[in-house]
């Protein structure tokens, strides 16, 4: 009997017989015109079936049921083609050869179905494919293909399928999923028995290798971590590829019908963890058919604008501090997080036990693997094979404090944890109450755990992903699987902290002192390092809550840090560095380091030394561990800039030295490093650059900017351009000399969008001579220098073309914008300050709003437009967002003063990024 007969199918199933009865009666059941009428009425009961599987998942939220009754529906329709076939194609003396079966293999065959899924089938042969057997198979195919369903297939002798399954792993998992559809039952029946015997038997233990190692190749290609803001349901780390690989061993190891009972009935699973593959199961499931329905195609990866539909669809509602999509984000990371506890478990247990075989086999082995005690509290652990045990399963119930002291002895020594002892240390979460969170043993443990060096970051994690560390640090548990709805970061809020302790140990064990030469050079000469282990532990610990996280997340720390038996003056430092936390960051790349007010203020806040190079080095984890590709070099440089200007300051360096005397200095170096130059060149010069440019520019860039006019001045040029790739900092920088206008940098930066090329910073001068000398930064696309320069280059001539009038930007840049951009997803309120606070010298204008191709371009052309000289651009960008800040002058060189055009500033601004005009209609008109 074919499987559908009892699903539960989301049709009517009179009305599918009826249509296959019409067909089955015609005269001519496989003419043209019958089958016109059958493929009619096929296409309109699957489109019906669909619709109902999706209305009932939108009402029920039963994800399973909905897979399992798609694959009720195909069920029947193809074992009522293969009924139809064989009527039209009746054999008048069948032979033994002319036999033929139908199975559905790999995930069809597990009796699930995803809306935009294959439909993966075999058609098994005795000997060879007989012209019946063919006519019957091309009818099924053909049909379904006339239907628009994907349809995989093979069409096998049972002998070709057992040769193939045994050469390609590939093959096996399908063959291994192969459920018996219709046709000749003995012959899927004699399949099924070879397979079990020739393929399966005695190869399990290379069987799971493959598995694993697969998953392990998924996860690399995919991404490493379960936690990236943008997962891939079904291949990515923690989906429903990893409960499938969990399936297929079971199935493969045991023999077993139900590879998920079977994890249950060999003892690999508990019920509860059993019940728990459930739910996890059927939440994927969930989530992967409203993906299917939603994009009306297999996608697979629940992007940012899916999630927001998403969310509606499974009916999360808004918290205070979390959004709708960060509830259900929140949801999908715990059920990533619980898949990734059930695969541990499970492989953790298979290889203890193919231990065990070794070691019955080789006496050899088994002296290895005697118990030895650890160090530390040998009466309640020993390590056996490397792998951590308890004594008894009364040692945390006994003494809470283990439960810490458990992940002491792991980090200090490198032990693998022993399945039983993670499932017991599940089991007894309900001990770590505010008496052991307030116990000075245990405090001193965690401390222990939290500054252990390379293994701080996969102990952490263990502790997290165990449940302890959330409940030991209440506040940490609030963050636990949250993500924040944006493009910035890409791991939740307790993987991107654990992450950055990483980092701090990598920098501590000297690992990244080739990319971070200053940082890993201040961290031997710390003498507490405790406190920059738990500011970064607690840096994001407040997020999702309503007020400043860096705010709420300071006075978590003043609470906490008393807790873990730290002084006084290491609670104020934690606190400082929590709260003080995004400073740096924020102006190394909003701010004009060359404007001697930004180092003054971020002095002030700064106060001492210790204080700078904690920071410091909190921002490079900090940053670092925000996700792939968001450190660069760039953003090194412009840290490692504002840390020594501030060092300078903070010990009375050069803040004695006047302006004056600073800008006759720069002359004079620069004379110095210019030996061939007769007297009179160098004084035309010096005698071409303006004070700013003196303050601004450091000694290497302008002996390179003085042979670049030298260079042109000899040809005559009126435009210029020079390419320089630096590579340690990720960046090509771009220098323009050309007849100053008031839309340069709008030019400048219509032509690097035009190119796909991002700007993260501007600096502009003008000559004596009223040219202009601009400077503009962009991110590395390519990793030869040679391809970033070619690629510089064509940048540098399109800017000629466009000031030539031979390039329409606008055209160019139009043609990029179009179609969806993932930035769709996004709102962020529109923000323009212009603050005279900032500079001495600048009215500095910062403009906050969602990025988009062309911004930069559509912001310096209105600035231009208001009559406004930009002396320097600073583009930052976090994700979605775009923080861009301007230096600005107005024509005459002075701050803008008036407040009125102040407004208009703001106004023009506004409109041009989509936000509301605070602009009066007198205003606007005039």
């Amino acid at each position: 009997m074919a499987p559908h007969r009892n699903a539960d199918l989301p049709i009517d199933r009179e009305r599918l017989e009826a249509l296959f009865a019409e067909a089955a009666a015609d005269s001519d059941p496989g003419g043209g015109k019958a089958r016109a009428r059958l493929l009619a009425g096929l296409k309109e009961l699957l489109k019906d079936g669909r619709a109902q599987v999706r209305a009932d998942l939108e009402e029920d939220g039963k994800g399973r049921r909905a897979a399992e009754r798609l694959c009720a529906l195909f069920d029947a329709v193809i074992v009522s083609l293969f009924d139809l076939a064989g009527r039209v194609y009746r054999a008048s003396n069948p032979s033994l050869a002319e036999r033929l079966a139908v199975a559905a293999v790999g995930g069809y065959g597990r009796g699930t179905l995803a809306p935009g899924s294959d439909i993966d089938l075999l058609f098994l042969f005795p000997y060879k494919a007989t012209p019946w057997s063919e006519s019957t198979t091309e009818f099924v195919l053909y049909t379904l293909w006339d239907l628009g369903v994907k349809v995989g297939h093979g069409t096998r002798t049972v002998n070709e399928s057992i040769r193939m399954s045994r050469q390609d792993m590939t093959v096996r998992t399908a063959m291994l999923e192969a459920r018996f559809l219709c046709g000749d039952a003995d012959l899927f029946a004699e399949f099924q028995e070879r397979f079990d015997k020739e393929v399966v038997a005695g190869t399990a233990p290379q069987f799971i290798a493959a598995k694993l190692a697969e998953r392990d190749s998924r996860h690399a290609r995919i991404g490493a971590s379960r936690y990236l803001v943008e997962p891939h349901v079904k291949e990515g780390k923690g989906g429903q590829r990893d409960l499938q690989t969990l399936y297929w061993i079971a199935k493969y190891a045991y023999q077993s019908s139900s590879g998920g009972e079977a994890l249950l009935k060999a003892g690999l699973l508990t019920r509860a963890e059993y019940r728990l593959f459930r739910r996890c199961d059927d939440f994927l499931w969930a989530v992967r058919c409203h993906l299917h329905f939603l994009t009306g195609r297999a996608e697979e990866r629940l992007t940012f604008d899916l999630q927001v539909e998403l969310a509606h669809k499974l009916g999360y509602q808004r918290h205070p501090g979390l959004k709708a999509v960060e509830r259900f984000m929140k949801h999908y990371f715990w059920v990533a997080k619980n898949v990734g506890d059930l695969t541990r478990i499970v492989c953790a247990a298979l290889e203890e036990r193919q231990q065990k075989k070794e070691a019955r086999l080789n006496r050899l082995i088994r002296s290895f693997t005697t118990r030895r005690h650890v160090p530390e509290a040998s009466d309640d652990f020993y390590v056996e094979n490397n792998r951590l045990h308890q004594v008894a399963d009364d040692v945390y119930e006994r003494d809470p404090v283990n439960l810490i002291r458990v992940f002491s002895i792991a980090a200090e020594g490198s032990h693998a944890f022993h399945p039983d002892t993670l499932r017991l240390i599940t089991k007894s979460l309900k001990l770590v109450d505010r008496t052991l969170q307030n116990d000075a043993e245990a405090n001193r443990l965690f401390l222990k755990v939290l500054c252990a060096g390379d293994n701080t970051e996969v102990v952490l994690r263990q502790m997290n992903e165990t449940g302890v560390l959330g409940r030991f640090i209440p506040d940490f548990g609030r963050i636990v699987a949250m993500m924040q709805f944006n493009m910035y970061h890409h791991y939740t809020v307790d993987e991107h902290l654990i992450r950055a302790i990483g980092v701090l140990a990598a920098l501590d064990t000297g690992r990244l002192a080739e990319e971070h030469p200053v940082s890993a050079e201040l961290m031997p000469a710390f003498r507490d390092k405790t406190v920059l282990y738990v500011a970064l532990l607690l840096h994001d610990i407040a997020k999702g809550r309503p007020e400043d996280h860096s705010i709420a997340g300071a006075r978590i720390a003043k609470r906490l840090c008393p807790r873990f038996g730290m002084t006084a003056q290491q609670t104020e430092t934690v606190a400082w560095l929590v709260k003080e936390h995004l400073t740096m960051s924020i102006i190394a790349q909003s701010r004009d380091l060359a404007d001697r007010r930004t180092i003054l203020d971020f002095a002030k806040v700064v106060q001492t030394v210790d204080r700078l190079k904690l920071l410091l080095v909190l921002t490079v984890c900090d940053i670092r561990a925000v996700g792939p590709g968001v450190w660069n070099g760039w953003k090194g440089q412009l840290l490692r800039a504002l840390y020594h200007e501030t060092e300078l300051i903070l010990t009375g360096g050069h803040s004695k030295v006047a302006r004056g005397e600073r800008i006759a200095r720069a002359r004079q170096e620069l004379a110095e490093h210019l030996p061939d130059w007769t007297p009179e060149e160098r004084e035309a010069l010096l005698d071409l650059h303006y004070p700013a440019y003196w303050l601004r520019t450091a000694l290497e860039d302008q002996i390179r900017h003085a042979r670049f006019l030298r260079r042109a001045h000899e040809r005559g040029a009126s435009f210029a351009h020079e390419v320089k790739v630096r590579e340690f900092e990720a960046v090509t920088e771009i220098s323009i000399l050309a007849p100053d206008h008031p839309r340069l940098l709008s030019v400048m930066a219509g032509a690097c969008a035009a190119t796909g090329a991002n700007i993260v910073d501007a600096q502009i001068f003008t000559t004596t001579d009223g040219r202009a000398l601009d400077t503009i930064v962009v991110g590395r696309a390519f990793d030869s220098d040679a391809d970033e320069a070619r690629r510089a280059e064509r940048i540098a001539r399109l800017i000629e073309e466009a000031l030539q009038g031979k390039a329409r930007l606008p055209d160019m840049l139009a043609k990029r914008r179009e179609g969806p951009s993932k930035r769709d997803a996004f709102f962020i309120e529109p923000e323009v300050e212009v603050d005279n606070s900032l500079s001495d010298r600048f009215t500095v204008i910062e403009v906050n709003c969602l990025d988009r191709i062309g911004l930069l371009y559509d912001l310096a052309r209105v600035i231009a437009d208001l009559n406004l000289d930009i002396a320097s651009a600073h583009i930052a960008t976090f994700g979605e967002r775009a923080v861009d800040t301007f230096y600005v002058t107005d024509l005459l060189g002075h701050k803008v003063t008036d407040e009125e055009r102040h407004r208009r500033i703001r106004a023009e601004l506004l409109a041009t990024i989509g936000g509301p005009s605070e602009v009066e209609p007198a205003l606007a008109r005039a």
